[in-house]
């Protein structure tokens, strides 16, 4: 039931990265994850709820449910900020129930806005 990071990154539950150091995301820099939630996660304004948390940390990107009753959502911004809106992910809106939160690097796009999608 715990989280789940991909290889590279381990993020602790505060949203910091666990030994960071340059090019780890904690800060500075524009960064890019790739993230996947299961649990309790659709139907209870998950996408929603992570579309205004993404624009309250001024992040771009994307948010969709998954045939799969997950939720897959792409972030891109500055690396602290991606940091604390992992660590928002874990837990979610109220209602939501976070089992495991899936994270994995992705490339930069360079995108704004952030966009619930179907």
């Amino acid at each position: 039931m715990g989280a789940h990071d991909g290889p590279d990154e381990e993020v602790a539950v505060d949203g910091t990265a666990a030994g960071a150091g340059a090019g780890g995301g904690a800060g500075g820099g524009v960064v890019r994850r790739r993230v996947v939630a299961s649990g309790l996660v659709q139907g209870v304004g998950f996408r929603w709820s992570t579309a205004r948390e993404a624009e309250r940390l001024a992040l771009a990107g994307w948010v969709r449910n998954r045939p799969d009753g997950s939720v897959e959502a792409s972030i891109e911004g500055d690396g602290r900020a991606v940091q604390q809106m992992l660590a928002w992910l874990r837990t979610g809106p109220p209602g939501a129930r976070v089992d495991d939160l899936r994270v994995e690097d992705d490339e930069e796009q360079g995108v704004t806005g952030f966009v619930v999608q179907g």
